[in-house]
């Protein structure tokens, strides 16, 4: 058990590890943001092919297919490989080598701005990671009886910046400490210093502009006994469909991983999230973050077989997007997945207040993307955004876990040899 006296000598470098980590996520979001403003916006109105309801459908295959191939390059060709193929490891994996870093940013920069389905959890926590261990290399940062301090408070500072909060990383590392079966001790003392960088991380981000997760739908302010049964129903329905995807997934996975060059593989996959994006609309594209608060808003003005319609698409490019070695993460996608089949449910039955279904979606998708019930209990109840929610989602839960721990998980187990997935790094 640490001392006071130690824990207070480490507070300075967890709020340090936290704003790190807060100001590497806003740098490389930054940068996205550009690019994806010069590629989506400024280049079409310069070049005049931009129409009234945005890009012809010949730009977003291009964009999507050219993004492929730079990720692609940048994986064949930048030291380290751009690290971990995402789809393999879960959100806290063991520290890559410092000299993969660049490789995995710009990676990273390049799916973000070009529209593929992923968001940016897994890489720029696998980052941070890196540059914590580098920095608490040194002496008077380290941390005195703790080697895995690195990894638990960057992953905190982190989980904290991208959801604004530091509940979301207390929740991850309560289950990472079940997980390994953490020494005896309050578990408290262990969590101590990652909550000060989670909220150090989630500070930043706030003082800086944190996005916001909610959606602009109608309070839950009049429960019905009806609640109960549509609740785990939209649930697991939005679990099922996940779920289909993640059978896919490692077939998927092993045919384009077939293929010598990445560059050729992420190409291919490029164009088939093109193929996709013109299939389902814009709203399709991307992480889902500002997507899915559009979706939320046009919702009235759609037919539930056309929401539908936008999820099963987004699972379709999720798949793809993972399978073909794109890096980013399987959360952001989930919640709008399960933001549209909220919306597509209570478009098809009314009586469904749309704070229950879209909850019951996030919290479906998300377990069945993350297989982590706390995270998707905390994405469901912050989307919605009205606490009055938890206890039902909490009850909706129970048989949605017992269904979800049977599916596969959409994760697919790295090479025996530890090699590099394409033949061409081997």
């Amino acid at each position: 058990m640490p001392t006071t006296r130690a824990l207070l000598r480490s507070v300075p470098v967890a709020l340090l590890v936290g704003v790190l980590c807060a100001l590497t996520l806003v740098g490389i979001s930054t940068l996205a943001e550009s690019v994806q403003d010069a590629v989506w916006t400024t280049l079409p109105e310069a070049w005049d092919v931009m129409g009234p309801d945005g890009v012809p459908w010949w730009w977003t295959i291009a964009v999507l297919t050219v993004t492929g191939l730079l990720v692609g390059a940048t994986v064949r060709w930048f030291p380290g490989h751009a690290g971990s193929d995402p789809i393999t490891t879960g959100l806290v994996a063991p520290p890559l080598p410092v000299r993969a870093l660049p490789g995995l940013a710009v990676a990273l920069a390049l799916g973000l701005a070009g529209g593929v389905s992923l968001g940016p959890e897994n890489p720029i926590i696998a980052l941070n990671v890196a540059l914590a261990v580098w920095i608490m290399a040194r002496p008077r940062a380290a941390i005195p009886g703790s080697p895995a301090a690195p990894v638990l408070l960057a992953t905190a500072g982190t989980v904290g910046a991208l959801f604004a909060t530091p509940v979301a990383a207390v929740l991850i590392l309560t289950e990472t400490f079940a997980e390994r079966g953490a020494s005896a001790g309050r578990l408290f003392d262990r969590l101590f210093l990652p909550l000060v960088a989670a909220g150090a991380g989630s500070v930043t981000m706030l003082l800086i502009g944190a996005p916001s997760f909610a959606v602009d739908i109608a309070p839950y302010s009049d429960p019905q006994a009806w609640d109960l049964l549509s609740a785990p129903i939209v649930a697991v329905v939005a679990a099922l469909l996940v779920a289909l995807g993640a059978y896919l997934l490692p077939v998927l996975h092993h045919g384009l991983h077939r293929i010598p060059s990445p560059v050729v593989a992420l190409g291919l996959g490029g164009f088939v999230l093109g193929l996709l994006g013109v299939l389902g609309g814009p709203e399709t594209l991307f992480k889902g973050l500002t997507q899915m608060e559009e979706l939320a808003q046009t919702a009235d003005d759609r037919t539930w077989q056309g929401l539908a319609l936008v999820a099963v698409v987004k699972i379709g490019a999720l798949v793809v997007a993972a399978a073909a070695g794109f890096r980013g993460g399987r959360i952001f996608p989930a919640v709008f997945i399960g933001v549209a089949l909220g919306l597509a449910a209570t478009a098809l039955f009314p009586a469904v207040p749309p704070a229950v279904a879209v909850g019951a979606g996030v919290l479906g998708a998300v377990i069945a993307a993350d297989r982590d019930g706390w995270i998707a209990l905390f994405m469901a109840a912050i989307v919605v955004g009205d606490p009055t929610i938890v206890p039902l989602l909490c009850l909706a839960l129970a048989p949605l876990w017992l269904l979800a721990r049977n599916l596969p998980e959409m994760i697919v187990a790295p090479p025996a040899d530890g090699r590099p997935e394409f033949a061409a790094l081997r």
